[in-house]
C-alpha cells in the first residue's frame, strides 16, 4: 500500500513539473526588461543595450501611418557607382501591425487606390498586394505598449549598398554582421521623428575592381553608414506652402 501511495505522488510531482516546462512565460514590463537600457526618447521611444548591442523599439501606436525612410550618410567614394554621400533612399509609407507575438511593419500599396464608397475601397485593397517589410518579435509589454527587438532590422544593408557594387560588376558583395553594429553618436530622437544609424560593412566573396579598389582601403571590405529615419505624418490640418 506505502508503495502504491509514494508511486501515486511520485507521478502528481512529475506531472508538474511538465506542466510547469510547457507553460508559456509571462512576458516581463517594458520598465522590468529595459531596467539597465539606455533610452533614447521621441516618437518611436529606443532602448539600447549596451552588453549586447541590441537596440529596442517601443511600439504604442499600431494602425497609424508614418514614413519610413533609409539613407547614406556616408558615401563609397566613387562616381561611376553612386553611392554618394547624403544619398536617399525611396520613402515608405508604413504601419505597425500586431500579429499575435510579433509586430509586422506593413507598406500599403498605394499604387491602386479607390476614391469610392468602403466597398470599392475595400475591393481594390484586396485585389493588389500589400508588402511586409519586417516581422518584430515581441520581448515585453506593458498596457497597449509593447518592445520590440529591432537589432537585425537596423543593423543591414537596408540602402541595398551591396546590390548596387554587384550590379556594376565590382564583385560579389554581401552583408558581413561580424563587422557591422549600432552607430550610437547618430542615433537621435525628437518629437516628431527617431533616427537610427549602423556602420554597415559588405565583404567581397571573390575578387574586387577598380571601381571600389580605389576609393577603400581594403577593397574587399567597404564600410559605410546607413540612417533609418522613422516620421511622423502632418495630420490634417497640414497645407503645402
Amino acid at each position: 500500500m506505502k508503495r502504491i501511495i509514494i508511486s501515486l505522488i511520485a507521478l502528481v510531482i512529475v506531472a508538474g513539473v511538465s506542466q510547469a516546462q510547457t507553460a508559456p512565460t509571462a512576458k516581463k514590463t517594458i520598465t522590468a526588461f529595459t531596467e539597465k537600457m539606455q533610452k533614447i526618447d521621441g516618437f518611436m521611444p529606443l532602448y539600447v543595450n549596451s552588453d549586447d548591442g541590441k537596440i529596442y523599439i517601443e511600439i504604442a501606436k499600431f494602425n497609424q501611418e508614418f514614413l519610413y525612410l533609409v539613407s547614406l550618410p556616408t558615401g563609397v567614394g566613387s562616381n561611376p557607382l553612386g553611392l554618394d554621400r547624403g544619398q536617399l533612399g525611396t520613402t515608405k509609407v508604413v504601419t505597425f501591425e500586431r500579429a499575435g507575438n510579433k509586430v509586422l511593419l506593413v507598406q500599403p500599396n498605394y499604387e491602386f487606390r479607390a476614391t469610392g464608397d468602403a466597398k470599392q475601397k475595400k475591393s481594390v485593397e484586396e485585389s493588389f498586394a500589400r508588402s511586409v517589410i519586417w516581422g518584430f518579435k515581441i520581448e515585453a509589454t506593458e498596457g497597449d505598449r509593447v518592445l520590440v527587438d529591432a537589432t537585425a532590422f537596423i543593423v543591414r544593408d537596408a540602402h541595398g549598398v551591396g546590390d548596387r557594387i554587384n550590379q556594376q560588376r565590382q564583385g560579389t558583395y554581401g552583408f558581413d554582421e561580424s563587422r557591422s553594429a549600432l552607430y550610437l553618436p547618430n542615433t537621435k530622437g525628437f518629437p516628431k521623428n527617431t533616427e537610427v544609424e549602423a556602420t554597415v560593412t559588405l565583404t567581397a566573396g571573390g575578387d574586387t575592381n577598380n571601381l571600389v579598389n580605389q576609393v577603400t582601403p581594403t577593397g574587399k571590405h567597404v564600410t559605410v553608414r546607413e540612417r533609418h529615419s522613422f516620421v511622423e505624418l502632418p495630420d490634417d490640418k497640414y497645407k503645402p506652402a
